[in-house]
């Protein structure tokens, strides 16, 4: 997939979380007859049965894992391949839905000690910390770790350090920066103490300080962009073997890794294979089906399609094998208030009242892969959601309500639109979902043109200033859950971008929100925040600036001798740290 040009918490993200969304357009029918036939023993082992240590754990994925570099990874909170090779200072709680929202200690004692107003945070490591080869873990391998994402060879991995830390937005890593101090507003005291100075308060920064760019790396054994080749592992599994830049991948013990320096990881199986480029519905037959290796699979990308899906809920076997999960994403229709007739609130309000949340969800894949939305913010408490339905229009849609807000912005007889949308299979951006948005919108008096773009131009076009269309279909997902890395993107005024991706489709730059938005950072008590960042949702919703429509739902199968499956709502998939396969 093509990147666009980097900007501060921006295109990366969409990227990668429009990936989850489009594994759901798998739409191929299971064979006949497949159940969790086989041995004995796995023909026992499902998800809840006790697990134990050994054998091969297969993942079967669609999207290869490319840059296998922690400076490079987009990845947050740990649950995904790279968590079994890279420990950073905190990860998440790996539990079941809500519970596993929360960041919790990995290579640190705590999750962050602030100064009074969140802008100097302070860790300090735990006790006998080694890497793959035996050596100790410190806190200058942390710092370097770090000061080589900033590295313009090393680009890829989230923005947020550049933007949050003293000097990051010059900073260049340290190929480039030859000083014996490094990146001054991290400093390392002694070998296991950590203190970063931020430019402003960040209440959430034991959320950011998951992401891969915390992992430690040795400064002699870096290899610049080789490193990827063989990253010097801190957690459970090293990489014995990397082909295909991620296609293959083979994981094995890491010795030195110790289970009591490690309360979230479990490592059951003695090696995981990992083995991506696959076609979905080859993974999803494979799985289902269970042949030899595949007995012990899963996968971290590949959803079920609605044909699947109602082939495997007929079989009570396959069911069983079926991972339900929830990411914080919301689809939605945006509005750009500079293109007429979108200036006028009424016309805005019309259409949020005349869609169809219930026709929008069957495009989605129907209920079991869809949840109608009504806020922007996802429906977890971890973010803040509310509830609240500012143009209230049942599942259904409301278009009489519709006609009396288009007569009151002056358009009695009704008016026409051009909504744009992607041309890609995804049930998310795609022409199923804009065709029951131009159904709906149709028994308003509104009339829908519709216009299909490649992927690829479809984000150049919605996310360009000068280009942006009035009307089109959305999507976002947060870096990790709370209302920040969600709302903030989207809203703050700030965060408008003139010369590259811009992702405040209504460009709204409101002294108000802008301010909410730093006052609610300050906050280190997460729960306290997410009521804020509830009520300022609410607030931007009654300006009706984009019309929430759903938010994704995974399901994934996994081979039948898979134990111990745990799905947290931090990004709604099966966390292979904790999977036992016999």
């Amino acid at each position: 997939m093509a990147e666009p040009a980097r900007t501060p918490l921006r295109s990366r993200r969409l990227l990668l979380t429009a990936r989850r969304v489009a594994a759901a357009a798998i739409g191929v029918t299971l064979a006949a007859g497949a159940t969790a036939c086989g041995p004995k023993d796995a023909a026992d082992a499902g998800a809840d049965a006790a697990p134990h240590k050994g054998g091969t754990l297969t993942v079967l994925n669609s999207e290869p894992q490319t840059d296998f570099d922690p400076a490079r990874l987009y990845t947050s909170g740990g649950g995904k391949v790279p968590t079994l090779v890279f420990r950073t200072l905190t990860t998440r709680k790996r539990a079941n839905g809500a519970a596993g929202t929360k960041a919790v200690p990995d290579l640190a004692t705590d999750t962050g000690r602030p100064s009074k107003n969140a802008t100097v945070w302070t860790y300090t490591l735990k006790d006998g910390l080694k890497f793959e080869d035996g050596t100790p873990i410190t806190s200058a391998d942390i710092k370097y770790g770090i000061e080589r994402s900033f590295a313009a060879e090393l680009s890829g991995g989230a923005p947020y350090l550049r933007d949050w830390l003293i000097g990051g937005e010059k900073y260049q890593g340290p190929y480039k920066d030859k000083s014996k101090d490094g990146l001054k507003s991290i400093e390392t005291p002694d070998d296991k103490t950590l203190v970063f100075h931020l430019k402003k308060p960040e209440g959430e920064f034991p959320l950011l300080a998951t992401q891969t760019q915390f992992a430690p790396v040795p400064r002699a054994k870096d290899t610049g962009t080789k490193y990827e080749e063989h990253p010097v592992s801190s957690g459970p599994y090293q990489v014995v073997k990397n082909t295909g830049d991620g296609e293959h991948l083979l994981l094995k013990r890491n010795p030195h890794w110790s289970e009591r320096t490690d309360k979230e990881r479990h490592a059951y199986p003695d090696t995981v294979d990992v083995r991506s480029g696959l076609d979905s519905a080859v993974i999803n037959q494979r799985l289902a089906t269970g042949s030899g290796p595949d007995a012990a699979a899963v996968t971290t990308d590949t959803n079920l399609g609605p044909a699947e899906l109602a082939r495997v809920s007929g079989d009570k076997e396959l069911e069983k094998r079926v991972g339900t999960g929830h990411f914080g994403y919301t689809n939605y229709l945006a509005f750009n208030p500079k293109v007429k007739p979108f200036d006028k609130p009424e016309v805005r309000q019309a259409i949020a009242y005349a869609v169809n949340r219930r026709s929008v969800v069957n495009a989605a894949g129907g209920s079991s892969l869809a949840e109608p939305a009504t806020t922007f913010l996802p429906d977890q408490k971890s973010f803040g959601y509310t509830g609240a339905d500012p143009f209230p229009a049942g599942r259904t849609g409301n278009p009489e309500k519709a006609r009396e807000l288009l007569k009151k912005a002056g358009y009695p007889h009704g008016l026409k639109i051009t909504l744009t949308h992607s041309t890609a299979k995804n049930f998310a951006t795609s022409p199923e979902v804009a065709t029951a948005v131009q159904d709906a919108l149709k028994k308003a008096g509104i009339t829908v043109e519709l216009k299909g773009l490649e992927d690829n131009d479809y984000k150049d076009t919605v996310h360009s200033l000068k280009d942006e269309p009035g009307l089109f279909i959305g999507g976002w997902g947060a870096d990790w859950p709370s209302g920040g890395p969600f709302l903030a993107p989207i809203f703050d005024g700030r965060q408008i971008v003139k010369d590259a991706y811009n992702f405040n489709h209504a460009q709204l730059d409101d002294a108000a929100v802008n301010h909410e938005i730093d006052a609610i950072n300050k906050l280190t008590d997460l729960h306290t925040a997410a009521a804020r960042w509830g009520a300022l949702d609410d607030r931007i919703g009654e300006q009706a600036l984009s019309v929430p429509l759903f938010h994704p739902v995974y399901k994934r199968l996994h081979g039948k001798s898979i134990r111990n499956v745990v799905i947290s709502d931090w990004d709604g998939v099966l966390d292979i740290s904790q999977v036992a396969v016999k």
